[in-house]
């Protein structure tokens, strides 16, 4: 699976089996699912990239209606109706993001005064900051993919309302952030925060600054500059070192967009690169250990999480050799991303686990099949998630 034809035609039939599935196309009923959305957004540019079918681009803008006409609205089963921001049609319509977006679980959220059931919690419905950051993400890939300004309107727009709803008050600035809201944002479900949300949000809001200046010379909506700032002095808190294999891959991927970032000039000569490496290192150094058995055993979209991350090594190597003067400790920096180098042969032996047709008929796999097969797509072709591309210039066709 190392020729890129071969990895685009798997990511390909993945992508079209999800999308059939899932009723992104046509009138079928929706499984929208925001988390492994945000992946197929990001998929469907890397695959019209490499097979250069902007046909697919077409496919993503359409699977962003469809998310935001899903997840944007109330549920099917829910007394409200309507948007969930309490908009009007028409409003709606205009600003799908403003009231934030579900997570899309199975079951309702939790009702007010219903006491907390912790297994339950995880099959009910609400909000993830750590989901909204990711559609975040992916709108501003496809605005810059597209040329489409209002795609990163729209992510501000959900960056501001995310903040506002998610931040809880603390004595001067929030205290920290809840790591589950309900669905109008008017309550959490759960308020303790994720050990990287905050991080998340720096290093996306950045992004969508940066994305921002890129497309507009005056951008409308949300500057975003004050959000930064709070989840700046948040990420601060605690420690991001984690085993946890998602956990990694998420750390490794902010990584790389930090890079990015760096050469682009939307972030000063920050020590934030060398801290998230050196954050991962220990996690790697453990994580081997629990990378094995029987795939009934294992968690196929978590290990896929780690082998996604690790691509971003050859991302941050660009980003450095690119503009060496734009990074301070360029020596230090340079020497942990070496070490985790080291570990980059995992993505390929994940990668290659998940690809065998035995393994995918573990129930495991089934059990989180969409999930599973677009983070596997994601693995494949990770330029589409991993790599934040100029967009594109005046009047040049995409």
């Amino acid at each position: 699976m190392d020729l890129p034809s071969e990895r685009t035609t798997e990511a390909m039939k993945l992508m079209t089996s999800f999308l059939e599935r899932t009723g992104a196309f046509g009138r079928g009923p929706q499984v929208r699912y925001l988390w492994t959305d945000a992946f197929a957004v990001c998929n469907l540019i890397a695959l019209s990239s490499a097979s250069r079918n902007p046909d697919l681009l077409r496919h993503a803008r359409a699977l962003v209606d469809r998310v935001h006409h899903t997840l944007g609205r109330h549920r099917p089963d829910d007394t409200r109706s309507g948007w969930i921001s309490g908009a009007s049609e028409a409003e709606g319509e205009a600003h799908p993001t403003r009231g934030g977006l579900r997570i899309g679980k199975r079951l309702p959220e939790r009702a007010p005064g219903e006491p907390p059931d912790e297994e339950r919690e995880w099959e009910q419905d609400g909000q993830y900051f750590h989901y909204l950051t990711r559609w975040m993400h992916a709108l501003d890939q496809l605005a810059r993919a597209t040329g489409e300004a209002r795609l990163d309107l729209w992510a501000r727009e959900l960056a501001a309302a995310a903040f506002a709803g998610f931040a809880l008050p603390g004595p001067a600035r929030p205290s920290r952030l809840a790591w589950k809201m309900s669905i109008d944002l008017s309550r959490p479900l759960v308020s303790s925060m994720g050990q990287h949300d905050a991080l998340d949000g720096l290093v996306t809001v950045a992004e969508l600054r940066w994305t921002a200046a890129a497309l507009a010379p005056s951008p409308q909506g949300p500057s975003l500059g004050r959000e930064e700032e709070a989840l700046r002095e948040l990420a601060e808190q605690g420690s991001w070192s984690t085993a946890d294999s998602l956990g990694l891959g998420g750390l490794l991927a902010d990584a790389a967009w930090t890079a990015r970032l760096v050469t682009l000039g939307a972030f000063a000569r920050t020590r934030l690169l060398p801290r998230l490496l050196a954050a991962a290192l220990p996690g790697l150094e453990r994580v081997r250990s629990t990378l094995g058995g029987d795939a009934a055993r294992r968690l196929a979209f978590r290990e896929l999480g780690l082998a996604i991350g690790l691509e971003a090594v050859p991302v941050i190597a660009a980003s450095l050799e690119a503009h060496p003067e734009r990074f301070g400790e360029l020596e230090q920096t340079s020497l942990l991303l070496r070490a985790v180098e080291e570990h980059q042969p995992l993505a390929q032996a994940i990668r290659s686990f998940w690809l065998e047709p035995r393994n995918q008929r573990a129930s495991t796999w089934g059990q989180h099949l969409d999930i599973n097969a677009v983070m596997l797509a994601t693995s494949l072709l990770p330029e589409g998630y991993l790599v934040l591309s100029p967009p594109p210039r005046p009047g040049s066709a995409r």
